[in-house]
């Protein structure tokens, strides 16, 4: 019998009820489980967390919030192995899946380390006394306190763990809790984690809830105490924000959504460098990576027009070695999309963009896998196009294929590869391959304001990169601008942060 998800809320859990979505072993088409998320007391589990959970977590102090996380880190980290066998279902390669499952406890750990930097007590003093009068008997304090509300955490399918640690970890830290709402297809992956924290009793009651169904209605209930974050399609988000629930109390809306990435490779790093290779295995990596389906994949691929030729053919050697199957398979680099519904996505939208950018690498109705069957699973091949004039078709910097998929294209020099990469309109990362650093810093200045995060690539950094997509728990990589934007969002009264990661050496003066 297909087992069925359950929702925890008011401190139990309980099925949905009315209609039933099936969820799919992404390699083999099978039926693994069916979540039904309607039916569900909204106001009441809104009720429940403003009034237990938050009640409790205000309570403790920073230190209290801290050592919590700690031990939930310790916790679900003695269970990895678990979440390993489930996250095989999704299509994730082990390499994918420590991604999402280890990169998930990693921001439980780096949050929890922050507590070191706040008081021993459930508030936060923020800066010096300010002086409101001449003899100092009358002064200022601005203090931050959590807020009396709820974090509704939207999330995506691709990192279903990741996803929702890396979220919950700030809203714990900060004394609020959560209600979470992972997408639909692996939503099993993120019901597992959640059985394995309530199991755990770490947490106080209250302070995590989770909805595994379409959440129609989760939002009617929220107020002006509560922060909403939402990761996914810029569509959807769009859609969310404009609830009359969110624009009436002025809940802070955070949407992180379509982000297209570039990396640019700099007009020294030409082949038989160091950094041409470094380049070339970037791309390969961030394109074939949990098969493309990261918020951080690279989308646009801007390189000298010179060099466009010798591009594609080194990529195009790198991509044919990369084994695609189910991921289980001995030898399998890739793994499967997440589902059939996620691939017909990236298809259309491939399709679209193959209208006036060429597919060069790669084939939408011919892949070859090793342990599984490309008629029944999300099996997709690493497509490679090519825009030869970017700032005609723009289609490149609007549409994001989120899957194994991405687009080469030609600059004249770096102003012109300044202005291409600013059209992506605001992305969570780029990457810059250069051993100039006058290049380094130019390129950095001239697109800072559209990029959460700008890596340098080059043979002195690469020694301890971990490169393009890798997350950074400890720095804000969200995008400053655009539908990728989104930032540390403030779980304090008044409390934010932000920190980009530059990383390149500075410029001999």
């Amino acid at each position: 019998m297909t087992p069925t998800l359950e929702n925890y809320v008011l401190g139990r859990w309980t099925a949905g009820s009315g209609e039933q979505h099936e969820l799919y072993d992404a390699s083999t088409g099978e039926v693994i489980a069916i979540a039904n998320g309607e039916g569900l007391d909204y106001a009441g589990m809104f009720d429940y967390a403003r009034h237990t959970g938050n009640k409790a977590l205000r309570k403790m102090t920073f230190h209290e919030r801290g050592r919590m996380l700690k031990a939930l880190a310790l916790h679900l980290d003695s269970k990895k192995e678990d979440f390993y066998t489930l996250s095989y279902r999704s299509g994730a390669t082990r390499a994918d899946s420590w991604i999402d499952i280890e990169g998930g406890i990693g921001n439980l750990f780096a949050n929890a380390s922050l507590r070191r930097k706040f008081p021993d007590k459930p508030f936060y003093v923020e800066s010096e006394p300010i002086a409101l009068s001449k003899a100092g008997n009358f002064m200022g304090h601005h203090i931050l306190v959590p807020k009396e509300g709820v974090a509704v955490h939207i999330n995506a399918y691709n990192f279903p763990i990741w996803g929702m640690l890396e979220k919950i970890a700030v809203n714990l830290l900060a004394g609020m809790p959560a209600i979470v709402k992972p997408a639909v297809p692996s939503a099993y992956l993120t019901e597992a984690v959640v059985r394995e924290i309530i199991a755990s009793k770490i947490l106080p009651e209250g302070a995590l809830q989770l909805v595994v169904g379409s959440g129609q209605g989760i939002l009617d209930h929220v107020n002006y105490q509560d922060v909403v974050t939402f990761t996914g399609s810029a569509e959807t988000g769009r859609k969310l924000k404009g609830h009359p629930r969110i624009l009436s109390e002025a809940v802070p809306f955070t949407m992180e959504a379509d982000s297209l990435n570039a990396a640019v490779l700099g007009q020294d790093a030409v082949p038989g460098t160091v950094e041409f290779d470094l380049f070339i295995k970037e791309v390969r990596k961030e394109m074939t990576s949990k098969a493309g389906q990261k918020c951080t994949a690279i989308r646009r691929i801007i390189v000298p027009e010179n060099l466009v030729e010798d591009v594609q053919i080194a990529l195009g050697k790198a991509l044919a070695q990369t084994t695609i199957g189910h991921p289980l398979a001995e030898g399998v680099r890739m793994g499967a999309l997440a589902g059939r519904e996620q691939m017909q996505r990236v298809r259309e939208r491939v399709e679209h963009l193959a209208q006036n950018t060429p597919i060069v690498y790669g084939n939408l109705d011919d892949v070859q896998v090793i342990g599984g069957d490309c008629k029944v699973g999300a099996f997709m091949s690493p497509i490679l196009l090519l825009n030869p004039e970017p700032f005609k078709f723009t289609d490149t910097h609007e549409i994001e294929a989120f899957g194994p998929v991405s687009t080469l294209m030609p600059y004249k020099d770096i102003d012109e590869a300044i202005t291409l990469t600013n059209m992506g309109k605001g992305s969570l990362v780029c990457s810059v391959a250069t051993n100039d650093p006058r290049t380094a810093q130019e390129f950095v200045l001239g697109s800072a304001t559209h990029h959460g995060r700008i890596l340098i690539i080059n043979e002195e950094v690469a020694k301890e990169s971990t490169g393009h997509g890798s997350p950074c728990p400890c720095s804000s990589t969200a995008a400053p601008a655009g539908p990728a934007a989104a930032r540390k969002w403030a779980a304090f009264v008044g409390w934010s942060t932000s920190c980009s990661a530059w990383l390149f050496r500075a410029p001999p003066p």
